[in-house]
């Protein structure tokens, strides 16, 4: 017969357990190093794709984001050139006041010399042209006349004698300061 000790029968069922424990323990780690690259790939494959996600996501947000700033400095510049335009508006109308005080014409009233000069150019042109005719034969009938009288050679006009000026009197002198 053979000397083995058998278990007791409370031991057994336990150390059975602890034992498939052991085994099932070996077996993850088993699998784990044959799967463990294969893991680590899919690891990293899912890294990436998370990767790609997020770089959309705040390439997007960025691009959100400029567009607001864009629009916030195209609302900043029309404010801004609306500004511009009061201010000068307002320069403009203060200036043409004090030329206004000062008696400068505008452009407006500049305008309306201009053309009353050309006007008064244009009249006397036409006055001009009208008289011309009578002045030109009443020229010519004094030529006729002034050949047909010697006219009298003149003599150079002497020179006045230059007038003799009155001295004046000295005023009389204060008597200096007493000392």
């Amino acid at each position: 017969m053979s000397s083995k000790p058998t278990p007791s029968s409370s031991t057994d069922p336990v150390r059975e357990s602890a034992h498939q424990i052991w085994l099932a323990g070996l077996g993850a780690f088993n699998k784990a190093q044959e799967e463990g690259g294969k893991m680590f790939d899919a690891l990293v494959q899912e890294g990436m794709a998370m990767q790609r996600k997020a770089q959309a996501s705040a390439e997007e947000k960025l691009t959100e984001a400029g567009e607001k700033v864009s629009s916030m400095a195209q609302q900043f510049g029309e404010r801004a050139t609306g500004q511009w335009d009061k201010l000068e508006s307002l320069f403009e109308e203060r200036v043409a006041r004090a030329l206004q005080r000062l008696g400068v014409p505008v452009a407006r009233e500049m305008r309306a010399l201009a053309a009353r000069l050309t006007e008064l150019e244009h009249e006397l042109q036409a006055r001009t042209a009208r008289s011309a005719p009578a002045k030109t034969s009443a020229a010519a009938a004094k030529k006729t006349t002034a050949t047909k009288k010697a006219a009298p050679k003149k003599t150079a006009a002497k020179k006045a004698p230059p007038r003799k000026v009155a001295a004046r009197k000295a005023a009389p002198r204060k008597a200096a300061a007493r000392k």
